[in-house]
């Protein structure tokens, strides 16, 4: 029976599974590791203690082949690192490929359909039934990731302080200020402002809250975010259907804390593709990209005997 390992590497946190056949032997959590984002000294310190807890409690000292998804796969470098500390623990075969990746294998299972995904950053990507793929958005927090939890909390923080110059009411700045720990509005510009900068995906859950509890300034940024989390996954149908002849409505699945915990935006996510699209079928559950990984893991397994 072969055993493999998954990996799933986020923007801020990396899980890790051991599976043989049916049965999970171990899961472990670590930080990020996402050198973009923590460096490449505390990424890899990140891999090799998430490696070591995940193989400790599976009892085992190999694996017969292990995939890593992890955002900017694609990054110089990045590959040969990953490879380079997955043959020190001993996996026979491995592959590097992009969290997108083993999002779209953990819902679609190497079949056709679009996903969505909204977390820190946000992306879409849809796959073709004869593997080809079509992509829009994930160009970064700075360049793009609409509807993310990045997008949200910058965007929240840009709509307060017009709203503060205007005289207009929302809670927003004083949420912001609390959770950066400022006292004044200079104090908190010049934190924003600053590089590299506070981290504007926190802010996400408090603008949730306060548009829950009917913030204006809060309510207008989540709902621009589903809308354009519904636009990104109607520009990548269209792609599809343009450039690969489908007609067929192609299932949508996602995956992120944004749609996940956020209930505005799930809500608008699901209404808006509704609208747009009365027959395309929508996950109502989130998945798992490390049940992606697992599955292509054990192929990984099997074709090599």
């Amino acid at each position: 029976m072969n055993v493999v390992l998954g990996i799933d590497g986020g923007g801020t946190r990396t899980r890790a599974s051991i599976v043989a056949g049916e049965n999970v032997l171990a899961h472990a959590e670590s930080g990020s590791i996402k050198r973009l984002r923590v460096g490449a000294e505390i990424a890899e310190a990140n891999l090799r203690a998430l490696l070591k807890s995940v193989y400790d409690q599976a009892g085992v000292t190999s694996v017969h082949a292990a995939t890593v998804g992890v955002a900017s796969a694609s990054l110089p470098g990045t590959a040969e690192w990953i490879t380079a500390v997955l043959q020190d623990f001993r996996a026979e075969r491995s592959e590097v490929v992009g969290d997108e990746v083993i999002a779209l294998d953990a819902a679609f299972k190497g079949g056709p359909g679009i996903l969505q995904i909204a977390g820190t950053g946000s992306n879409t990507i849809g796959r073709a039934p004869d593997g080809s793929r079509e992509c829009a958005g994930g160009y970064s927090s700075r360049l793009g990731d609409e509807g993310s939890g990045y997008w949200i909390g910058l965007h929240a923080v840009r709509r307060g302080l017009n709203a503060f110059d205007r005289e207009q009411p929302t809670g927003v700045l004083d949420a912001v200020g609390r959770i950066w720990g400022t006292t004044t509005l200079e104090e908190l510009v010049s934190l924003g402002d600053s590089t590299p900068g506070p981290d504007f995906a926190a802010l996400a859950p408090a603008i949730s809250d306060l548009a829950e509890a009917g913030d204006p300034v809060a309510l207008g940024v989540l709902r621009q975010a589903s809308a354009d989390l519904v636009d990104f996954v109607l520009l990548v149908r269209g792609k599809l259907r343009r450039k690969h002849g489908l007609t067929e409505e192609l299932p949508v699945a996602w995956i992120g804390s944004i749609i996940g915990k956020a209930r505005l935006v799930r809500e608008g996510f699901y209404a808006g593709l509704h609208m747009a699209a009365p027959k395309m079928p929508v996950l109502q559950y989130e998945i798992s990209g490390i049940d992606g990984a697992i599955w292509r893991a054990q192929r990984l397994a099997e074709a090599a005997g």
